[in-house]
């Protein structure tokens, strides 16, 4: 289930509508660890964009029926990335949209070829303490609910980097307001395709002219 803005926002500027029809129908697939904040920058980014959100955790536990602590009690985590897989490249058939995948579902080989085909995909990466400091505000972590969640999330951050780092563009995620993020967002995706600044194409014409 996509979402997009329910209340009103401001025209997209020209930067914005050049980068969605410089996706020609492709997705904006953000990946990357528990707390990275890939849903709450995702809605922003999508609003910016004026396309829509689809949060793939949510829509998992939409399927499922329940939570995601009562599916990790029942099924326990090695289902989650296959059971994101089989859906991913459906959800990605729906065109322009800005996705926030769960933070196992990149390290699938799969899920990686589909999101390749039919998106861009933006690890927001986030140092430990960072994620730490914004996991602890929350109790809906069950891979963290353990003796030691420290050692359990650098054993994590170890085992995915590597892969996370595949991605096509890199966005560091810190302790700033969203709006830097998907500024920062906004500015890779355009350079990614090919887009330049509507302030640094009227510098350089104006520069041809001066000469």
């Amino acid at each position: 289930m996509s979402e997009r803005a329910t209340h009103p926002t401001a025209a997209p500027a020209a930067l914005e509508v050049a980068i969605v029809a410089g996706l020609k129908g492709r997705a904006i697939v953000l990946v990357g660890m528990m707390g990275a904040g890939k849903s709450s920058i995702g809605r922003r980014l999508a609003q910016r964009l004026d396309i829509p959100f689809v949060d793939a955790d949510a829509e998992i536990e939409i399927a499922a029926g329940m939570s995601f602590e009562d599916i990790f009690a029942t099924r326990g985590e090695p289902e989650f990335p296959p059971g994101e897989a089989c859906g991913i490249g459906r959800r990605l058939e729906g065109g322009s949209q800005v996705g926030a995948t769960g933070g196992g579902a990149f390290m699938n080989a799969d899920t990686r070829a589909v999101i390749q085909a039919k998106g861009i995909s933006v690890w927001l990466k986030a140092d430990f303490d960072v994620l730490m400091r914004r996991i602890k505000r929350r109790n809906d972590r069950p891979l963290l609910k353990t003796d030691d969640p420290d050692a359990k999330l650098r054993d994590l951050i170890d085992l995915r980097y590597p892969t996370y780092a595949l991605a096509d563009l890199t966005v560091q995620s810190r302790d700033v307001v969203h709006e830097k993020i998907v500024d920062e967002m906004i500015d890779v995706l355009a350079r990614h395709l090919g887009i330049a600044h509507p302030e640094t194409a009227t510098a350089t014409a104006g520069g041809d002219c001066a000469s």
